[in-house]
């Protein structure tokens, strides 16, 4: 991968995360702001599903950050582009479609495999 693509992931990355950033800061500003008054008139079963439901996309937008971090950290030292597992290239197509993808399309697919035969059946 040469510098121009290196810059153009990172600028995408860098994007990402303050949006993420942004995000968050609003949810969780609507999250603080709910008072007990107004929810003496709505239903309050619906307000906590609503909060709950609100706390899991954040916990999810948490990993992202994470990852987008992380990827961050693999372009400052040098890796960013190349599969953990087995330290060939990530496809370019693969990177535009998930920069965040620390492994290639066969090692993920690989781990995908992997954790369908040890989840336990339902």
């Amino acid at each position: 991968m040469d510098a121009v693509q290196i810059e153009y992931f990172k600028t995408i990355l860098n994007e990402q995360l303050a949006k993420l950033f942004t995000q968050a800061g609003i949810a969780l500003s609507e999250l603080a702001n709910q008072n007990d008054h107004e929810i003496e008139y709505l239903d309050r079963a619906s307000v906590y599903t609503d909060q709950a439901l609100k706390l899991k996309i954040k916990s999810r937008e948490s990993r992202l950050i994470r990852k987008v971090r992380q990827a961050l950290e693999r372009i400052e030292n040098g890796t960013y582009g190349m599969c953990e597992e087995c330290g060939e290239p990530i496809s370019v197509k693969r990177l535009e479609a998930r920069p965040v993808a620390a492994k290639c399309i066969d090692c993920k697919e690989n781990e995908e495999r992997r954790e369908m035969l040890v989840k336990p059946q339902s």
